[in-house]
C-alpha cells in the first residue's frame, strides 16, 4: 500500500528532496505538498536577475504544474498549514486535515527586522520571495524613486543591484565597517563597495539605522548620528532567521532551527525536516548548497537506505551582472595561519588564499574567479598543498611549474567536487549523465543535471567536463560573436546593455571592450535596434546606424533608383488615394506601377533626388510610407470576410485594418508579415505569415511562426480567442516578447525555434498579467514609434544630403 507523505513547504529544499525521492522510487509516496506561496518550486538564488530584469519568473521556474502532475503531486498552494497533531498524525490547514505516514516540515526561514520605529510602515520591504521583488519592481517603476538597502550582505547587495537597474537612486546602509563581512576581507570589499559605487550606489558603512520615517508611508531613513535618507521604499535584509513556529508549537526539539540527526529525522521519528529551517550539529545554513545535500540524505531516509549528512563547508558568489567575487572557508587573521596575496590593481583582480599547515582553510577572489571551484575542492578535502606552494595562487592550470593543459586541471578535480553551486551539481553526476544518457552538449547536460542553468557562471568547466569525457567525439557549441569588434554574443550584448543601462552606442561600445572605436556595418544597426527596443523615449534613433533602405525609406533597386510603396491599411484603399498615385507616377515618370503580394501598390523606378518630393505629394492625400523596406510590421494582409463573401465568418477586413494601425511603426529584430483571413479556406494566406488570424465561425484562431521566403514555413496555433480585442492584445504581446528577446535579423520563425512554442504560450497565452504587461510595453514604445518618416524627411533640410544627386554630392 502506497505511504502518505506530507511535506509543509515548497521551497527549494523541499523540490530536491521530492526530486531525488522520486528518482530512487516514483511510486514509493503518495504526497501532498503545501506551500505559503500561491506557487510552486523556482529557483530564489535567481531573485537577482528577475529583479534586474535579465531573467523573468517563468525562466527560473524550477517544478512547473507539468512536473507536479508528472508526479501526481497533490498541490496545496497558498493555503496556511495552522498544525500538527502529531498524536493523530495529521497536519491541519485551512482547508482541513491531512493524514501523513511521514512528513516533511521545510518551512525555511524569515527575515530579519531590526525593531526601529516605522518598521511597519507601508513601503518596507524584505527581500525574500517573488511577491517582494514584484513589489520593488512596482516601486522602481515611479520616476525619480529612491530606496534605501538596510544591510551589506549578500541579498542586500543583490536588491540594491537590481534596483539600481530598474532606475532607483540606491542607498545601502551597512553597519559593519566594510561589506559582506561573513564573506569578504576588508581589500576584497573595498574593491566591491568601489565597483558598487561607479554604478551609481551609495554606500554607507558604520551606518546605524535609528528609524524609519513617515507617518502612512515610508519617506525617509535616519540613522542614529542624525543623518537622513530620503526613500520611497526601504528594503530590509539583515539577515534571516530559521522558521520554527509550526514544530516548535508541535513539541518537537527546537534551538536555533529544529534539531535532526544525521538522517534528517527530528525529535520525531516520523517528521523529518530539511533546508533553511533545521539545525544540525550546532549549526544552521542559509545557503542552497547544504540544502541540496540534505534533501539527497533525506531521500534516501525515507527510502530505508543508508545515508548520513555531516555538514556543509559552504561558497559564496555574488549574483550581481559584472562582479565576480567568490568567498570560501575561513579568512580571518590568525597566528597560526599563512596567507596568499595577489594583486592586480590595473584589472582590479584581487586573490587571497589563507593556509593552515600547508591547507587552505579560505579563499576570496575578486576580479578573476575561474578556479573558485578548484580552489574550494581544495579546502573541502584538506589536500596538502605544499608541493605546489610557488604557483597556487596562479590557479589550477599553473601547476607542476608551468602552465598545463586546462584539460589536466578538470581531470584532477575529484568526481564530489562541486561544478554549479547554484543547482548542487558535482562533477561525478555530470560525467555519470554524459555517459549513462549519451550526452554530447551543454544544453542536454544542463536538461539532464540542472548544471549550468541558473546563472550559467559554471557553463565553461561544464563544457571542459564534456571534452574530457567524449574526447574526440566532443564537438563544442560554437557560439557565434556578434560581430569581429567583441567576443560577445547578440544575446550577451542585449543583456548587458539592459543589466548596465547603457543607452548609447559609445556607451556600450566602451562598458562592453568593443575592440574597434566605431564599430562595423554589422554591429551598428543591431545595437541600434537593441538600445532602441530597451529604453524608448530615451535613445534616439541613430540615423547612421542604418541600412540605406531605412535611412532613405525607399528600396534600392538594382539600377540604383527606388521603389516607394504607400501604406495601405489592410489593403483597402480609395478612388482619391488610387488618383494621387497616379497623379505622382506621371508627375515623376515613374516607369513601373505594380500591384505587391502585400496588396499594396508599387512604384518602381523613382530617382533618389525625386523621393523626398513624391512622399510630399502623396502626404497631401493622407499617404504614409508603407515600410516595405522596415524590420517592422509590413502588412496585414485581408480578405473580404463577412462584408462581401458568402463563406466570411468575421470582419476580417475591420479587424486587419485595426491590428494595422495599432501595430505598424515599431523596429523588430526582422520584418513581420501579418494576414487575416476571413475562414478557413485561407484566402489571405495566414498561415504562412509571420503572424496570422483565421476567422471561424466561434471566434478566432491565431497562428505564429510562418515563413515564404528563403524558408517556406507553415504557422503553428498560438490560441484560439472569441474577441477582436483579445487578438489585438495576443498579437501586440507577442511581437513585443519577439522584440525583447530575438537575435537582431531573426525572423520570428527562428526566434520560436531557439526559445520554444511553449515559451511563447507560457508568457503570451496562459499567463495573463505577463500578456498584458508585454501590451502595456508594447504600446509604450508605440508613442515614439508610430511617426511617418516621409513627412518627417520630405521636410526640408532633414538629411537632405541623402537624396541629393551623386554628382552635386561629388
Amino acid at each position: 500500500m502506497t505511504q502518505k507523505l506530507v511535506v509543509i513547504g515548497a521551497g527549494m529544499a523541499s523540490g530536491r528532496a521530492l526530486e531525488e525521492l522520486f528518482a530512487l522510487s516514483p511510486d514509493a509516496w503518495e504526497v501532498t505538498l503545501f506551500g505559503a506561496e500561491p506557487r510552486g518550486n523556482y529557483n530564489r538564488l535567481m531573485l537577482s536577475p528577475v529583479l534586474a530584469g535579465e531573467k523573468t519568473y517563468e525562466e527560473i521556474v524550477t517544478h512547473d504544474d507539468a512536473w507536479y502532475r508528472d508526479n501526481r503531486v497533490t498541490c496545496r498552494f497558498g493555503e496556511k498549514v495552522t498544525g500538527i497533531d502529531r498524536a493523530r498524525k495529521v497536519v491541519i490547514s485551512e482547508g482541513g486535515e491531512t493524514p501523513y505516514d511521514k512528513l516533511i516540515v521545510a518551512t525555511g526561514s524569515q527575515p530579519f527586522i531590526i525593531p526601529v520605529p516605522g518598521k511597519d510602515l507601508p513601503g518596507v520591504i524584505t527581500f525574500r520571495d517573488l511577491d517582494d521583488v514584484n513589489r520593488m519592481r512596482a516601486a522602481a517603476a515611479k520616476p525619480g524613486a529612491k530606496a534605501v538597502v538596510i544591510g551589506g550582505g549578500l541579498l542586500g547587495l543583490e536588491a540594491a543591484a537590481g534596483l539600481q537597474v530598474q532606475g532607483m537612486e540606491v542607498t545601502v546602509l551597512h553597519l559593519m565597517p566594510h561589506l559582506m563581512e561573513r564573506q569578504l576581507d576588508p581589500a576584497a570589499a573595498y574593491l566591491l563597495q568601489k565597483e558598487l559605487e561607479g554604478r551609481g550606489i551609495r554606500v554607507m558603512c558604520k551606518a546605524d539605522t535609528g528609524e524609519i520615517m513617515g507617518e502612512t508611508q515610508v519617506e525617509g531613513v535616519r540613522l542614529k548620528d542624525g543623518t537622513e535618507i530620503p526613500a520611497d521604499i526601504v528594503v530590509m535584509a539583515v539577515g534571516i532567521r530559521p522558521d520554527t513556529a509550526l514544530a516548535k508549537e508541535a513539541g518537537l526539539a527546537v534551538g536555533r532551527g529544529i534539531h535532526v540527526d544525521d538522517q534528517m529525522v527530528t525529535s520525531d521519528e516520523d517528521i523529518l525536516a530539511v533546508g533553511e529551517c533545521v539545525e544540525h550539529d550546532g549549526n544552521v545554513y542559509g545557503l542552497v548548497a547544504p540544502l541540496y545535500e540534505m534533501g539527497k540524505v533525506l531521500a534516501k531516509t525515507l527510502m530505508g537506505e543508508a545515508a548520513a549528512y555531516k555538514g556543509s563547508v559552504m561558497s559564496t558568489k555574488l549574483k550581481v551582472t559584472g562582479v565576480d567575487l567568490f568567498s570560501a572557508g575561513d579568512f580571518a587573521e590568525g597566528e597560526d595561519r599563512d596567507e596568499i596575496v595577489f594583486r592586480d590593481p590595473s584589472r582590479g583582480v584581487y586573490k587571497r588564499l589563507v593556509l593552515r599547515e600547508d591547507r587552505i582553510i579560505g579563499a576570496v577572489m575578486y576580479g578573476e574567479t575561474a578556479d573558485g571551484n578548484w580552489y574550494f575542492g581544495l579546502l573541502k578535502d584538506k589536500a596538502d598543498v605544499s608541493e605546489m606552494r610557488d604557483t597556487l595562487v596562479f590557479g589550477a592550470a599553473f601547476q607542476g611549474g608551468a602552465r598545463l593543459d586546462p584539460m589536466a586541471a578538470v581531470a584532477a578535480l575529484p568526481d564530489d567536487a562541486e561544478i554549479c553551486g547554484c543547482n548542487g551539481v558535482c562533477k561525478g553526476q555530470i560525467v555519470s549523465a554524459i555517459t549513462e544518457k549519451g550526452l554530447t552538449g551543454l544544453d542536454a547536460v544542463k536538461a539532464h543535471t540542472k548544471a549550468s542553468s541558473s546563472c550559467g557562471t559554471c557553463s565553461g568547466l561544464v563544457e571542459q567536463i564534456l571534452q574530457m569525457t567524449l574526447g574526440g567525439d566532443y564537438q563544442a557549441q560554437t557560439v557565434k560573436p556578434m560581430c569581429p569588434c567583441t567576443e560577445l554574443t547578440h544575446m550577451d550584448v542585449r543583456r548587458l546593455i539592459k543589466s548596465q543601462q547603457l543607452k548609447s552606442i559609445p556607451a556600450v561600445m566602451q562598458e562592453l571592450g568593443w575592440k574597434t572605436s566605431c564599430g562595423c556595418a554589422s554591429c551598428r544597426p543591431a545595437l541600434n535596434y537593441y538600445l532602441l527596443c530597451d529604453w524608448p523615449g530615451e535613445y534616439e534613433d541613430d540615423y547612421q546606424s542604418r541600412f540605406i533602405n531605412e535611412r532613405v525609406h525607399s528600396n534600392i533597386q538594382k539600377d540604383g533608383t527606388f521603389s516607394v510603396v504607400p501604406r495601405m491599411w489592410g489593403g483597402i484603399t480609395n478612388p482619391a488615394e488610387l488618383r494621387a498615385i497616379a497623379d505622382a507616377a506621371e508627375k515623376y515618370n515613374v516607369p513601373t506601377v505594380k500591384v505587391t503580394g502585400g496588396q499594396r501598390i508599387d512604384l518602381l523606378g523613382v530617382k533618389k533626388d525625386d523621393l523626398p518630393k513624391i512622399w510630399k505629394d502623396l502626404n497631401a492625400a493622407g499617404l504614409v510610407s508603407g515600410q516595405a523596406y522596415a524590420k517592422g510590421l509590413r502588412t496585414v494582409k485581408t480578405c473580404v470576410g463577412t462584408d462581401h463573401c458568402r463563406f466570411g465568418t468575421q470582419d476580417s477586413v475591420g479587424l486587419g485594418i485595426e491590428l494595422e494601425k495599432k501595430l505598424w511603426g515599431s523596429w523588430t529584430p526582422h520584418k513581420v508579415k501579418m494576414a487575416v483571413t476571413g475562414c478557413p479556406r485561407n484566402c489571405a494566406e495566414a498561415t504562412c505569415k509571420d503572424l496570422g488570424v483565421v476567422c471561424v465561425d466561434s471566434g478566432f484562431e491565431v497562428h505564429i511562426g510562418g515563413a515564404a521566403g528563403l524558408h517556406v514555413k507553415a504557422t503553428e496555433l498560438l490560441c484560439k480567442l472569441t474577441s477582436e480585442e483579445a487578438v489585438v492584445e495576443h498579437c501586440a504581446a507577442a511581437i513585443q516578447l519577439y522584440r525583447e528577446e530575438a537575435q537582431y535579423l531573426h525572423r520570428m520563425y527562428k526566434w520560436i525555434d531557439a526559445v520554444g512554442l511553449d515559451h511563447v504560450k507560457a508568457r503570451v497565452v496562459e499567463d495573463a498579467e505577463s500578456r498584458r504587461a508585454l501590451a502595456d510595453r508594447f504600446y509604450y514604445a508605440q508613442r515614439f514609434m508610430q511617426q511617418d518618416p516621409w513627412s518627417e524627411r520630405a521636410s526640408e533640410g532633414v538629411h537632405a544630403h541623402e537624396f541629393a544627386p551623386l554628382a552635386e554630392i561629388a
